[in-house]
């Protein structure tokens, strides 16, 4: 496999790491926190800006309105909890407060998915992308990994202009991506090329798709393995160019099918170049209490469960 892991390394580590280069290089980035700084990866900024962090305690929604607040007079505020929180207790106010006004401000969605593990299902955030994405002026990011996290973080400020949700998990994964790759927002990264069926993969399970690809290479299935780190703006041209190259798409998510990154791809397919997919992800159901790995095998996101699925198609269609 051409991308190698250098290590296992939580996203929210790259978060940490891209909030604090931001505040090295630019004066107008403060943060705020809610009461669990450390757990979501902002106590390095706390301790190296302590005039531009703000502890706003367990207030999430007043956190947004603040934020909203500090980027109408011309700061650029972050601000990160767990994405149950961050991206759906916050709705009301990221949608007025935030998206109405259009202003440039990051949020930090932080244990992302069933892998948080023992947290459970109230803390496993599902829904987040869904919620995001609908939201008119939002740019809903979703890196793969650590280092691409830091990257993304990095990209919500210099690339965007309005409200960015970036999207993280908790628990170790695998770390493959080059620190010197180009980040560009709604632009999607081909990792392998294929042309009997494409792997739409974001967060987290893009690394399982890779894995996936190698294996349904033994089977003498060549499948493209495509990046998507942004949700919205979604990368059309590279949805459409796989669609009619390939026999068909499955998308592969850590949060619910319906109005995830599957329902987004399956938007861009059905309106210009229909073709069959597959949709891997949590099916209309919450997670529960377990460690991330038996977790993530239970509910199908890890490679054999990707593998599992497209052989499945294939059985059905010869």
């Amino acid at each position: 496999m051409q991308y190698k892991s250098r290590g296992r390394k939580a996203t929210k580590e790259g978060f940490a790491e891209g909030l604090v280069e931001l505040g090295k290089k630019y004066e107008d980035v403060v943060a705020l926190g809610a009461d669990i700084t450390s757990s979501v990866g902002m106590e390095d900024f706390a301790k190296n800006y302590r005039e531009r962090f703000f502890s706003m305690g367990i207030a999430e929604q007043n956190c947004i309105g603040t934020a909203a607040g500090l980027a109408l007079s011309g700061k650029v505020p972050v601000f990160s909890t767990y994405g149950v929180f961050a991206g759906i207790r916050t709705a009301d106010q990221v949608r007025i407060s935030l998206c109405y006004n259009d202003v440039h401000a990051i949020i930090g969605g932080a244990h992302a998915g069933v892998s948080v593990g023992p947290d459970g299902a109230t803390h496993q955030a599902l829904e987040d992308i869904a919620i995001m994405r609908v939201m008119p002026n939002m740019t809903l990011l979703s890196p793969a990994d650590a280092t691409q996290t830091k990257l993304a973080t990095m990209a919500a400020y210099e690339q965007c202009a309005g409200p960015v949700y970036v999207r993280f998990g908790r628990a170790p994964f695998p770390d493959f991506t080059n620190s010197a790759d180009a980040f560009e927002v709604g632009k999607a990264q081909t990792l392998k090329s294929g042309n009997d069926i494409t792997l739409i993969a974001t967060g987290h399970l893009v690394w399982e798709a890779l894995l996936a690809a190698e294996q349904l290479a033994g089977e003498n299935i060549n499948a493209r393995v495509i990046n998507m780190h942004t949700i919205k703006p979604i990368d059309k041209e590279i949805i459409i160019k796989a669609a009619r190259e390939t026999k068909a798409i499955i998308t592969a998510e850590e949060h619910q099918v319906h109005g995830g990154l599957g329902s987004a791809v399956a938007e861009v397919v059905v309106h210009n170049h229909p073709v069959p997919m597959i949709f891997v992800g949590m099916h209309d159901r919450f997670g529960e209490s377990g460690q991330p790995e038996e977790l993530m095998r239970k509910y199908g996101l890890t490679a054999e469960g990707i593998v599992s699925k497209v052989k499945n198609f294939y059985e059905k269609n010869s």
